[in-house]
């Protein structure tokens, strides 16, 4: 809560506390908000995973896997994050986060410190050989990997790899 005091004619020294109280009730405002506006990792099982996966959605859905401790990975954010910012991109980018659920804390600094924007999910799975075959059957496993499908055509491509700067986005053209 802000508020504006009135400064007072008679007693100058309030009004020197009134205007340090309300640069200092600013400043709080400004830190809850951007401490609230922050984003966060959210954990997640299989299932929740799985109904991306199947989701209905008339945007292309890029689901890109990853970790704060692979290297090519966090190489590889900030193009997702650009892609992501494009206002007239018809793509929903996905981030899922293998580091383990333990970790979450560590991740949400990761997001943080890196001001990523995209939503971040942390897969809550570390039997990976249960699951990694239902998102493709080609992937072996390693990261970055970055599955793009259009929900509406059913086309889908799987990359296990790192992605180049424009790469992404020929794929999602090709798709569309």
């Amino acid at each position: 809560m802000i508020y504006i005091l009135a400064a007072s004619e008679t007693n100058p020294l309030m009004n020197h506390r009134r205007h340090f109280l309300i640069l200092v009730m600013l400043g709080s405002a400004c830190f809850l908000s951007a401490d609230i506006l922050a984003q966060q990792a959210r954990i997640i099982k299989f299932g929740d995973l799985q109904k991306i996966l199947d989701t209905h959605s008339e945007q292309i859905q890029v689901i890109n896997f990853w970790a704060t401790w692979c290297a090519p990975c966090v190489k590889e954010l900030p193009l997702l994050e650009k892609l992501n910012a494009k206002k007239n991109l018809n793509a929903k980018i996905t981030l899922i986060n293998l580091d383990y659920a333990d970790k979450l804390d560590k991740v949400n600094a990761f997001i943080a410190r890196k001001n990523i924007r995209s939503e971040v999910l942390l897969l809550d799975e570390i039997d990976y050989n249960s699951w990694i075959d239902k998102v493709d059957k080609s992937w072996s496993g390693a990261i970055p990997a970055t599955l793009i499908f259009n929900p509406k055509t059913g086309k889908r491509t799987f990359l296990e790899k790192e992605l180049n700067d424009g790469e992404l986005e020929e794929l999602i053209s090709k798709l569309n």
